[in-house]
This record gives C-alpha cells, sequence and structure tokens, in this order.
C-alpha cells in the first residue's frame, strides 16, 4: 500500500520548484532585460509652451551590480539617444559598494562607469542629480566624473531651458538623506529658486520620490511647481500578484514606489531604474529607461 505522503509528493514539490524558477528568472533573466518605458504624462497647469516635450529618464545605474556590466550601458545609452528627446536625466545612484567600509569600495569604478555613460546627446543636454550611495561613497568623486564626460550635475542649482519662447526651470536637489529638518530643506530649495522667480514653470529632479510632501503643500517651494521627476525606489525591484511591491525603500511605503503620482497639486513620476541594490533579483519590475512626453492639463 502506498504512503499517503507518497501519493501527493509532487503537489507538495510542486512550489519548491515554481519557487526556485523564479528565483532563477530573477538573478538570470530579468536583470538583464532593458525595456523602454513610455508615458504621455500629463502634467497640471503645465504651460503650453512645453507640451510634447520629451524627458528621457535614466537612474540606479549601480554600476557592477547584477547584469550592470559595459554590455548593459553600452544599451541605456544606445537606447536613450534613439528616443531622440528634448532632455536627458540621470537620477542618481550610479556606484554600488562591496563593502560598508567608510569609504566602500565600488563594484565598478566611478570613472569607468563615467565613461559608459558618455555620449548621451539630448536636444536641452544631459543634467543629473546625486543619490544616496554617491553620497555614501563620495559626491564630489561622483559630480567630478560625471561632469568631466560633459554632464550638468545640479545641487541645488537651477539651469533653465527655453522652448516656444518660454523658460522651463530645471531645479536639482540633494539627495533625501541630506534632509536634516523639512523646513530648512524647502528654504534650501527656495532659496535656489529664488533668483529666477517669475522665470516660467519648475521641474525639479531629486533621487528619491519621499522629497515630495517637503516641497508640497504648507512648505511649497514655489507656486510655479509642476513636475518632479524621482527614482531610488526601483519600484520595489520585486512585484508579486496581490501583494504588489511588498519592500520599497520609502518612508511612505508603496504610495510613491513606481510610476504617476499626483499629491498636493504636484504631478512626480517614478522610474523604476536599471541596477540593483542590497539584493541582486528583480522580478516582474525590469531595468527601464523611462520616457516622459509632457502634456499640459490646464484645468
Amino acid at each position: 500500500m502506498k504512503s499517503p505522503l507518497k501519493k501527493y509528493r509532487y503537489l507538495f514539490a510542486a512550489p519548491a520548484v515554481i519557487f526556485f524558477v523564479c528565483l532563477a528568472y530573477s538573478y538570470y533573466v530579468e536583470p538583464h532585460r532593458l525595456v523602454l518605458n513610455a508615458v504621455d504624462l500629463k502634467v497640471k497647469h503645465l504651460d503650453p509652451a512645453f507640451d510634447g516635450m520629451k524627458i528621457v529618464m535614466i537612474s540606479d545605474i549601480h554600476g557592477g551590480s547584477n547584469a550592470v556590466d559595459d554590455a548593459m550601458m553600452a544599451k541605456v545609452v544606445a537606447l536613450a539617444n534613439e528616443q531622440n528627446a528634448d532632455l536627458i536625466v540621470l537620477l542618481g545612484d550610479y556606484v554600488s559598494e562591496t563593502n560598508h567600509a567608510i569609504p566602500p569600495n565600488l563594484k565598478m569604478p566611478m570613472a569607468h562607469v563615467a565613461d559608459s555613460l558618455a555620449g548621451l546627446k539630448a536636444k536641452y543636454g544631459v543634467l543629473a542629480v546625486l543619490g544616496n550611495h554617491d553620497g555614501w561613497y563620495c559626491d564630489i568623486c561622483v559630480r567630478n566624473e560625471l561632469t568631466r564626460v560633459g554632464y550638468t550635475v545640479l545641487e541645488n542649482e537651477v539651469a533653465v531651458i527655453e522652448r516656444n519662447g518660454k523658460k522651463l526651470r530645471i531645479l536639482g536637489l540633494p539627495d533625501h538623506m541630506k534632509i536634516r529638518d523639512w523646513a530648512s530643506f524647502s528654504n534650501a530649495a527656495k532659496a535656489a529658486l529664488a533668483p529666477t522667480d517669475g522665470q516660467g514653470d519648475v521641474v525639479v529632479l531629486e533621487h528619491s520620490p519621499d522629497v515630495l510632501p517637503v516641497i508640497t503643500d504648507k512648505l511649497l517651494i514655489s507656486k510655479d511647481l509642476r513636475l518632479i521627476l524621482a527614482a531610488h525606489t526601483h519600484g520595489g525591484q520585486v512585484w508579486l500578484p496581490i501583494l504588489g511591491t511588498p519592500i520599497v525603500p520609502s518612508s511612505y511605503g508603496q504610495k510613491y514606489s513606481y510610476g504617476h503620482i499626483r499629491e498636493n497639486n504636484v504631478d512626480m513620476f517614478v522610474t523604476t531604474g536599471v541596477g540593483t541594490s542590497i539584493l541582486p533579483f528583480r522580478f516582474m519590475m525590469p531595468p527601464e529607461i523611462a520616457v516622459v512626453t509632457l502634456r499640459s492639463e490646464n484645468n
């Protein structure tokens, strides 16, 4: 007579097999993919002069992390350039650490990361901000390497773009890990914008979406603030049915995990980025380049 356990052994084994297949996929397959996430982004009260403006968002490269080698970065540059963008923005976390020493050793030297990302082309150039991993390593080192290859790094600094006779102010903010208190962070952003007051709509570049409550609502940095472009979350790296993205590096859980968010009358778009951090897995959240085409929603 067969044991009841033997009768159901395949049933018991099936979940384990599925788990290990998914684990292998999330390590060996999905991190090697690179998808184009193209979105028509409706931005409330955006000046119609910027309707149709195309912005390529690249973030969380984490050079040397799983699958982020020279070939992957060459694909990033090629795919970005194929979009014929008006603007390319780099949203931080270019490095990946091998340990937690101070400063940490890197899986890929920042000079090599910068060289691999060189060659990005857009009508109005390439603007960059820094992320938390860049700060843990060496902000000035990362900034210098990006500047060396011709990109403009903004930290409480404003770049002005003119299109169809109107101006768009691009404000790059420091990483959220540098927030000492909300009021001081907001006031520093206001001070950076002050010399350009009244000169057009404002788009903020910031590594983490968690700054949204810090620069909107009662701490609003400008009545002209229209859009925040952010990253950092990696979309949680793992998406599961029913659960969604259970682990998101944000104080707000899944609220700012990825995609288009509108809060306090300000729009925000969060890209899921290219590399991996902490765990070398991606599941149903592939590496992406986000391409947002701005659409004016004047109501």
